[in-house]
C-alpha cells in the first residue's frame, strides 16, 4: 500500500473544526480549574470560621472559669490550700511538780519508754537475747524466750522503762530492739503522801488528792499553733512561732512536811499494827492560817502503781467520811457554854455516875461516879454527867443555833477533793427531843469528819477564829517566789480569846492529871482531850463491840498554835482507848514537831538524877 506524503498528513492536521474543538477543550479545563479553586476557597473559609468560633468558645468558657475559680470561689479555695499546706499543732506540755513546804519533790513528769521487740530483726538467737536481756528487765529467761516465739515482731517487752534502764538495754546495742518515748507521772515518795498528791491516769488526768482538785494549777496552759506543712505532708519547723514549746518552771507547792509525814506514818502504822486496827489517821495543822503540815492515812496506796490499789482507798477519809467525835469534842462544848455564860471557870459539878433525860438512863463510859468535880476535872475524866449538866444550862434553840456556827452538818471549804458534809439533827428534831442535847453533849448523835474537828480545835489554838484546812500554798519558782496562792475563805470569830485560852489551859490537866498523860513531854505544855466513842452503825444504831479512839493535842499552851490529832478505827483489845492507843501516837509527832517548827520549851527541863 502506497503511503501519502507528509504534506498531505500535515494539511489535515491544520482542519479547522480540529482546531475549534482544542479550544473549546481548553476553556472546560479553565472552567472546571477556576471552579475548584473557587470551591476550595470557600470551604478554607468555613474552616478557619470554625475554628475561629471553638477558641473563641474556649477562650469564653476559661474566661468563665477562671472567674468562677479565682472571684466567686476564690476566698473558699484560698482556705482549703491553706488548711492543705499548714496543720494545727497542739504540743505536749509536762505536768507541774508537786514540792512539799521544803521543795522536796513529791511528783513529777518523767520520760519513759516504750521497749519493743521485732524477733524477725534478730541477728542473734531468741535464747541469746533472752539471755541479755533478761536481768535488765527483772524478767525470766524461758518467759522471754516464749515470747520471742510467739510473734515475729511488736512484741512490748515493758511498757514504761525509765531512762537509767534504757541506758542500759541500748548499751547491749542489740539489733531487733525499738524504744518509744512517752512521759509518765512518777511519785518520788511511792505512797508517804499519796492521800494528798493523789495520782494521775493513762490520760494523764488528775484522779485523786490535789492532782484532781488543782488540775488547773498543775496543767501548763498550751495554745495550738498553724504551722506550715511540705509537700510531702513532714512539719517545716522554720515556720514555728518563736517560743511556742517554752513553758514556765512553776511548781505546785504544799503546806505538808515530809519529814513530819514520814515520822506520823510510821507512828500510826506501829499502833495500828499493835492493836489489829482497822484503819487510822493523824491530821497536823498550823492554827495561825489552817495549813496541814502533815496528813496520813493507812491503810494507802502506792500512786505510782494504783492499778493494783483497792479503789476505796483514793478517797482520804479524813475528808470524806463521817464518824461521831465523841468526848473529843467535849473542850468545844465547855467552849460555847463558857461563851454564853451559862457556867463560869470555877463552877463545880456532882457526878453520881448517871443521870436521868426524858426516857433514857446515861452513864459514864466506864459506869462510875466522880463525885463534885470542876469543869476541868469533867474534861480530865471525860465524864459524860458533868457534860449533860453543863449543857443543859443552855437553851436548847441557842445551842443549836452554836452548832451551826462551829460548821456542823455542813462542808469545811478545803482543797482536797471528795469531802462530804456532816450530819446534825434538825432544828425542830434537836429541840423537841432533850435526849439529842444531852447526846451532843458527849459527841455522839451527829457525824463530821476527821478533818472538821481538827479544824474546831483550831479555833481553841489561835483565839477563836475558824480557818480553812488546807495542803495547797501555791505556785513558786524554782527561787521559792510565790506566783499565784489559792483564794480561802476569810476565818471567822467564833470565840472570844479569852474563852480560848481557858478550854485550852482546862484541857492542859488533862495531859498533866488526866487521861491523857501518855502525852506528856518534859518542859512542854501541852494541852489534848482522848476520846473512845462508840461505833455508829451505818444501818443505825451502833456497831457492838466497836470503838473509835482519837487524841486531839494543841501546843504550846502558852501561845497556842499546833493542832496534833490522831484517830484509829476498831483498835481490838480490852486496853483499846484513846489514852493508850491514840495519845501515844500523837506524843510520837509532836517531839518530830518540836524541833522542825522549833518550838522552844515552855519551862526549864527537869534534870533526872543520875544513878549513883
Amino acid at each position: 500500500m502506497q503511503k501519502l506524503p507528509s504534506r498531505t498528513r500535515l494539511k489535515k492536521s491544520r482542519n479547522p473544526g480540529f482546531k475549534k474543538q482544542q479550544k473549546g477543550s481548553k476553556r472546560g479545563l479553565l472552567g472546571t480549574l477556576a471552579s475548584n479553586i473557587q470551591n476550595q476557597t470557600s470551604n478554607t473559609n468555613s474552616r478557619l470560621f470554625l475554628v475561629w468560633g471553638v477558641l473563641m468558645a474556649a477562650g469564653l468558657g476559661l474566661g468563665i472559669k477562671l472567674y468562677n475559680l479565682q472571684i466567686v470561689k476564690g476566698t473558699k479555695l484560698t482556705e482549703q490550700a491553706r488548711n492543705q499546706q499548714m496543720v494545727d499543732l497542739r504540743p505536749f506540755m509536762p505536768r507541774r511538780p508537786v514540792v512539799d513546804r521544803n521543795s522536796e519533790l513529791l511528783a513529777i513528769d518523767r520520760p519513759v519508754y516504750t521497749l519493743y521487740a521485732h524477733p524477725k530483726l534478730f541477728d542473734k538467737s531468741n535464747e541469746e537475747m533472752a539471755e541479755r536481756l533478761a536481768p535488765i528487765l527483772a524478767k525470766d529467761t524461758a518467759e522471754l524466750v516464749k515470747t520471742f516465739q510467739s510473734k515475729k515482731s511488736g512484741i512490748i517487752l515493758a511498757p514504761a522503762l525509765p531512762e537509767e534502764i534504757i541506758d542500759r538495754v541500748t548499751s547491749l546495742r542489740l539489733n531487733g530492739l525499738e524504744l518509744i518515748q512517752k512521759y509518765s507521772r512518777y511519785y518520788p515518795p511511792d505512797d508517804l503522801v499519796a492521800d494528798v498528791v493523789g495520782y494521775v491516769n493513762v490520760d494523764r488526768r488528775g484522779q485523786a488528792g490535789v492532782e484532781y482538785s488543782q488540775e488547773k494549777l498543775l496543767e501548763r496552759p498550751v495554745q495550738t499553733v498553724r504551722l506550715s506543712r511540705s509537700g510531702n505532708g513532714a512539719v517545716m519547723p522554720d515556720h514555728a512561732p518563736e517560743g511556742f514549746l517554752h513553758f514556765d518552771d512553776l511548781r505546785l507547792q504544799l503546806t505538808i512536811d515530809s519529814r513530819l509525814q514520814r515520822i506520823a506514818s510510821l507512828a500510826l502504822k506501829q499502833q495500828m499494827e499493835k492493836f489489829d486496827a482497822k484503819r487510822g489517821a493523824v491530821i497536823v495543822m498550823d492554827a495561825l492560817d489552817g495549813s496541814l503540815l502533815a496528813l496520813v492515812s493507812q491503810p494507802t496506796y502506792n500512786p505510782n502503781e494504783y492499778a493494783k490499789a483497792n479503789i476505796s482507798l483514793f478517797k482520804n477519809w479524813t475528808v470524806a467520811d463521817l464518824y461521831e467525835p465523841g468526848s473529843t469534842f467535849k473542850p468545844l462544848n465547855v467552849a460555847i457554854a463558857l461563851e454564853n455564860n451559862v457556867i463560869k471557870p470555877d463552877d463545880m459539878f456532882n457526878d453520881s455516875g448517871s443521870i436521868r433525860v426524858a426516857n433514857y438512863n446515861i452513864k459514864n463510859a466506864m459506869n462510875n461516879g466522880n463525885g463534885r468535880i470542876s469543869i476541868a476535872q469533867i474534861l480530865q475524866y471525860s465524864s459524860n454527867i458533868g457534860m449533860v449538866q453543863i449543857i443543859q444550862r443552855l437553851k436548847p434553840s441557842i445551842y443549836y443555833n452554836w452548832l451551826e456556827r462551829l460548821g456542823l452538818g455542813q462542808k469545811v471549804d478545803t482543797d482536797l477533793p471528795f469531802e462530804v458534809g456532816g450530819r446534825l439533827k434538825s432544828q425542830e428534831e434537836f429541840i423537841a427531843s432533850p435526849i439529842e442535847p444531852a447526846t451532843t453533849s458527849f459527841g455522839q448523835g451527829f457525824s463530821m469528819t476527821p478533818i472538821q474537828l481538827v479544824q474546831m480545835h483550831g479555833a481553841l489554838a489561835n483565839g477563836g477564829k475558824l480557818v480553812t484546812p488546807h495542803v495547797v500554798r501555791g505556785l513558786i519558782d524554782t527561787k521559792g517566789q510565790m506566783h499565784d496562792s489559792p483564794t480561802r475563805t476569810v476565818s471567822r470569830q467564833i470565840f472570844s480569846a479569852a474563852t480560848a485560852q481557858k478550854v485550852v489551859e482546862m484541857m492542859e490537866t488533862v495531859v498533866n492529871e488526866g487521861s491523857g498523860k501518855a502525852a506528856q513531854i518534859p518542859g512542854y505544855r501541852i494541852a489534848g482531850k482522848t476520846g473512845t466513842a462508840q461505833k455508829a452503825s451505818p444501818n443505825g444504831g451502833y456497831i457492838k463491840g466497836a470503838r473509835m479512839t482519837s487524841f486531839v493535842a494543841i501546843l504550846p499552851v502558852e501561845s497556842p498554835r499546833y493542832v496534833v490529832f490522831a484517830l484509829v478505827d476498831e483498835p481490838k483489845g480490852e486496853s483499846a482507848y484513846g489514852s493508850t492507843v491514840a495519845a501515844p501516837i500523837v506524843k510520837s509527832v509532836i517531839e518530830a514537831l518540836i524541833p522542825l517548827e522549833e518550838i522552844p520549851p515552855s519551862k526549864a527541863i527537869e534534870q533526872q538524877p543520875k544513878a549513883p
